[in-house]
């Protein structure tokens, strides 16, 4: 039997159903996964607004990333997976207590991490990693800027960037200031109304990337941020998260005008990160994403990197978890774990 979180339409956190079934044995190709952790992320905050691109259709089980063991095979399957702990990106599914899952998705744990540790990594790290690394290209001695380096995605950001020898400016609340700082960064109040007249003034020559989650109107002014040869990589909508209407239209207005001043001569570039652009290629797809989290995961357990994790909360109480996480009040990633026996 499993153990999962229902989300039945557009509710309030509180509106989260728990339901039981017999999960059957996995099919070919296929395991099932006992979960260990799984994460609290902005994509669930949006699916239940029925806002997140790409959503399935209510009624369904929310839960982007998983860490957990394998307690069996499908046809077709290695058996000695079994008993071994794996992550995976799963997009919805995992807010259970067991799972089925593609036996190709799964990427091996390193031993001796605690799961809670290892899940603030996954869908954050490979985000985070391929952002930097893959759109951005930073070198060492350059200087970047995120926005809500407080988040899970920003604060992997900037261990990451220390990591590579980057220098960063985060943004986040200041009871956040110290975090920030604590990571190696120089924390700004994103509240500050001159908020990128500050941004300037610690980097005056400008910068060679800025993320950016929130989208909306200023995303024209993290554009100007940029020095020749910069970066501005957008990943979110954040500033669209409460507006009414079709929730790809503030998608789409984003990304015409980002494609719209990579034309213009001046030497910068601007890139809406997608975590799904490529999957139409499933081989490529699963095979980059298994490198970069294997990479991310590495830092982790050699302690490059320090996992941010906000609060731990048992399966059952989903609904205080999501609430808390739309709070923004917490620093790091929420995580669920399964309930005591």
């Amino acid at each position: 039997m499993t153990v999962e979180i229902v989300l039945p339409g557009t509710v309030e956190p509180a509106g989260l159903q728990i339901r039981t079934r017999a999960l059957p044995a996995p099919s070919a190709g296929r395991v099932t996964l006992r979960m260990e952790a799984t994460g609290v992320s902005f994509a669930e905050q949006q699916m239940r607004r029925g806002r997140y691109y790409d959503q399935p259709a209510f009624p369904f089980v929310p839960g982007y990333d998983v860490v957990g063991t394998v307690t069996a095979t499908g046809p077709g399957v290695d058996p000695a997976l079994t008993g071994r702990r794996y992550a995976a990106v799963t997009k919805i599914g995992a807010w259970a207590s067991e799972l089925e899952l593609d036996a190709a998705d799964l990427v091996g744990i390193p031993d001796g991490l605690d799961a809670a540790e290892a899940e603030t990594v996954v869908v954050n790290g490979i985000t985070a990693w391929q952002m930097l690394h893959r759109f951005a290209k930073v070198r060492r001695g350059g200087t970047i800027v995120v926005l809500g380096a407080n988040g899970g995605v920003g604060s992997t950001l900037l261990q990451l960037a220390r990591h590579a020898g980057i220098s960063v400016i985060g943004t986040a609340a200041p009871q956040h200031h110290d975090l920030i700082r604590a990571l190696g960064a120089t924390p700004v109040d994103y509240r500050d109304p001159h908020l990128y007249d500050r941004l300037r003034e610690l980097a005056p020559d400008g910068v060679d990337g800025v993320f950016d989650h929130v989208g909306g109107p200023g995303i024209a002014r993290s554009w100007k941020l940029l020095r020749r040869g910069g970066t501005l990589v957008s990943y979110g909508t954040a500033a669209a998260k409460d507006e009414a209407g079709n929730s790809q239209l503030p998608f789409l207005a984003l990304y015409a005008r980002l494609l719209a001043w990579n034309w213009l001569p001046n030497g910068r570039s601007a890139y809406f990160y997608n975590f799904w652009a490529g999957n139409r290629r499933p081989t490529t797809f699963r095979a980059r994403l298994h490198d970069d989290l294997t990479q991310v995961l590495a830092l982790l357990a050699e302690g490059a990197l320090t996992a941010q994790i906000a609060a731990r909360l048992p399966l059952s109480q989903a609904a205080a978890a999501l609430t808390l996480a739309e709070s923004r009040t917490v620093a790091g990633k929420i995580v669920l774990v399964p309930d005591a026996a």
